[in-house]
């Protein structure tokens, strides 16, 4: 990765529909070769935030440059230069894998030289050799992705725009895909995804964390959770746990506390202090507790504990 060459910077970018701010005022830079993932519930702002830096959508105001080119003076040339994705990447269904590779490809402006070897790439890399003439429409999710993503870097394009890419794929499938972006970045490509997948956020070499279109922090997975996640993280496995978070959110001692899953994640100053306090206090109040120990916070600890913060700090 060259550290000196930003594939995308965007300064103060605001995009406004009406009076509501969908992206309010963000910034932010992408650099050759980085897996840049643009991370946030859904209705954040992280597709309109793409679709903008895609030459899709012209900015209310602020500034966005991608490989240099401004994408509100400079769209149609935006668009000649990067790979864009979406969950509803738009396959022929009617059309078979072989054909929709050779679509993308002329719309792409593919040299004929290399069509051969680029079409033999995407289907390789889709898994999908011996099913060239299959229809799109009868492939499995995983599989349809994965030909997507073949069909929009068939140009090789220097930056690759991914919009919540594995949505309603496998675990499975979603690994593979990732494997695929890894690779890509290997060979120098950026790319920039959106996911509202905290596990997939892992993969990244490094995050913006957005909510209510508003950037609420910034760095490598590592960084998030040393810098963000202040005290230590319990999780707790007891009976009713919607009447347990309700008591312990209350409770003293207890800097923040969600459900995650099947049991409770809880911010304590101290975890050795807390883990008896914890018990002897669910006990009191009739709860059974089976589990309670001291873990390491995920990014979606990191990422609940800002929006929480963000939200009490916007009500005071």
């Amino acid at each position: 990765m060259n550290g000196n060459s930003p594939s995308v910077v965007v300064t103060d970018l605001v995009k406004k529909f009406g009076d509501f701010v969908a992206v309010d005022a963000i910034s932010l830079e992408a650099r050759k070769g980085e897996i840049f993932g643009f991370l946030g519930p859904n209705g954040a702002g992280k597709s309109t935030t793409i679709r903008m830096l895609c030459g899709l959508l012209r900015p209310t105001s602020g500034k966005a440059l991608v490989s240099g080119l401004d994408v509100a003076k400079e769209p149609e040339q935006v668009r000649q230069n990067i790979g864009y994705m979406s969950q509803k990447f738009s396959l022929y269904n009617d059309l078979s894998v072989d054909e929709n590779l050779r679509f993308f490809a002329g719309m792409y402006g593919v040299n004929k030289t290399e069509l051969k070897s680029r079409l033999d790439w995407a289907i390789d890399m889709a898994g999908l050799r011996g099913r060239e003439d299959s229809f799109a429409g009868t492939l499995a999710t995983g599989w349809k992705q994965r030909l997507a993503l073949g069909c929009a870097v068939l140009h090789r394009p220097p930056i690759v725009f991914l919009d919540e890419p594995t949505s309603g794929v496998d675990p499975i499938s979603r690994r593979q895909f990732w494997e695929l972006i890894n690779g890509m970045a290997a060979e120098g490509v950026t790319v920039f995804v959106t996911t509202h997948y905290m596990d997939e956020a892992e993969y990244c070499n490094r995050l913006v964390l957005i909510n209510k279109g508003k950037i609420v922090a910034s760095g490598s997975p590592l960084e998030l959770k040393q810098k963000h996640m202040t005290g230590d993280l319990l999780l707790v496995e007891c009976d009713e746990v919607g009447k347990a978070l309700e008591l312990l959110q209350d409770a003293p001692g207890i800097d923040d506390a969600a459900i995650f899953g099947n049991a409770l994640h809880l911010v304590v100053p101290d975890a050795s202090e807390a883990i008896n306090r914890v018990n002897g206090f669910l006990t009191q109040h009739g709860i059974t507790v089976s589990g309670i120990e001291s873990i390491r916070p995920s990014l979606e600890d990191v990422f609940v504990s800002l929006t929480t913060v963000r939200t009490e700090k916007s009500t005071q």
